[in-house]
């Protein structure tokens, strides 16, 4: 699947003149420390506190599913577009026609020589927020999965 990629600044625009969602796929603890103000948080990845890895969500396509249908309009950002390509992927596998990667994501794309290429949401100076709670935290999606069970 070819997965199309926009900037922090358009997917701003996108979220607020077509209303697409912010489905942000970084770690709790990444969300928690900051994100897009209307952003929802279902990772991709959850930080190991024993291991200090990062290790895969099994639950994040059930998750995403439980929440939105397959006709929602995604712009799906992590912290600089890696696993944020990766969750447009998989949710394009199962169906899902509107999605698009943020280039840059929240934090900032670096090369490899560690050079900004591409401005997060955070240095692009778009609403950043810290709050989670209903409909916004992992936690509170997640349990939508554990209802339905």
């Amino acid at each position: 699947m070819n997965v199309k990629e926009v900037s922090p600044r358009e997917a701003f625009e996108l979220m607020t003149s077509l209303g697409y969602t912010y489905l942000d796929v970084r770690s709790i603890p990444e969300f928690t420390a900051g994100h897009a103000t209307g952003a929802v948080n279902i990772p991709l990845m959850h930080l190991d506190e024993r291991s200090g890895q990062m290790v895969p969500n099994p639950e994040f396509l059930e998750v995403v599913q439980a929440n939105f249908p397959p006709d929602t309009k995604l712009v799906i950002g992590c912290h600089s577009g890696g696993r944020s390509m990766h969750a447009c992927q998989l949710l394009g596998q199962i169906g899902y026609a509107h999605v698009l990667n943020i280039r840059g994501g929240f934090g900032g794309a670096q090369d490899r020589f560690g050079r900004l290429v591409e401005r997060g949401w955070a240095e692009a100076g778009l609403p950043v927020d810290q709050t989670g709670g209903e409909g916004i935290s992992y936690e509170s999606l997640a349990g939508k999965v554990k209802t339905a069970r």
